[in-house]
């Protein structure tokens, strides 16, 4: 029996214009009204997300792709896992040495030197949202070091491949890093561009791991979780979750591990189509 819903989402709750379908709306009113555990779990942050979590009446939020859980309903701080200083600078001096794009998530901030791929495109959303502050600095090393600041994901960004840095990154430092690649299909339309980003987050961060740390909290098995998703950084928890869902939009890599595909893309529903079809 499921007894916990965890669910992405870009690209699977919300589309690609910002989007959602009213019957995803009803899907988690009925999720909730069956009393099962609603659990977000986006690579965002949890202030950039914490008015979608409100709308969706979530029980349990795992954000920056799993390096913080938040109880939603009290407000407990369950797991919070940041990057150092020295991998921080390690990242920003390898970005600027290939002349790549950096950007920076704390708990409330997002910090860059300029806005531009991901950082623009969040500001874009959430220009008129009050708690989040978007701070353009001169040094991105600098400001943080001098600032103290707690880091939750760091972000490389460019037009071109960033395979090669990945693996430079991966030769010097252990760190969980995804890599996405917003082209084709999966373009940026909230900007209007083609573009790949690194996600840089702690060593054994992500949300499969924070999923299993959730689920000894609330005592359950992997096979009581139902786990949806459409991205790279989904394939994990779907990979391994008792129901692991792919929507219809999803990167092939996720489809191949899941044990269902939807037959419609977010902007049709997709989230609400997989939760009739298992949740009774």
């Amino acid at each position: 029996m499921i007894k916990l819903i965890a669910s992405d989402l870009d690209g699977t709750i919300i589309d690609k214009n910002n989007q959602i379908n009213e019957e995803n709306f009803k899907a988690i009113n009925m999720i909730n009204s069956n009393g099962l555990d609603f659990v977000v779990c986006t690579g965002k942050t949890y202030p950039m997300v914490k008015d979608t979590c409100i709308k969706f009446n979530a029980k349990y939020g795992i954000f920056g792709n799993g390096n913080q859980i938040i109880d939603l309903k009290t407000g407990k701080e369950i797991y919070l896992n940041l990057l150092t200083y020295k991998e921080a600078i390690t990242c920003i001096n390898l970005a600027k040495e290939n002349s790549l794009h950096v950007h920076i998530y704390t708990d409330t901030d997002i910090i860059t030197e300029n806005l531009e791929y991901m950082d623009l495109r969040n500001y874009k959303i959430h220009e008129k949202d009050s708690s989040i502050n978007f701070i353009i600095v001169n040094n991105i090393g600098n400001y943080i070091l001098n600032n103290k600041i707690k880091i939750c994901q760091l972000v490389i960004s460019s037009d071109n491949s960033l395979e090669m840095v990945r693996k430079q990154i991966l030769d010097k430092l252990h760190l969980s890093i995804n890599l996405i690649k917003k082209r084709g299909i999966y373009k940026d339309y909230i900007i209007d561009k083609e573009y790949e980003y690194l996600d840089i987050t702690p060593s054994r961060t992500n949300k499969n791991f924070a999923l299993s740390i959730l689920s000894k909290e609330l005592k359950i098995s992997n096979h009581e979780i139902l786990a949806i998703g459409d991205n790279l950084n989904d394939l994990e928890m779907v990979k391994h979750s008792g129901i692991g869902i792919a929507i219809a939009n999803s990167y092939d890599e996720l489809k191949q591990v899941a044990k269902y595909t939807t037959k419609n893309t977010v902007e049709q529903g997709g989230f609400a189509e997989a939760i009739y079809k298992f949740i009774k």
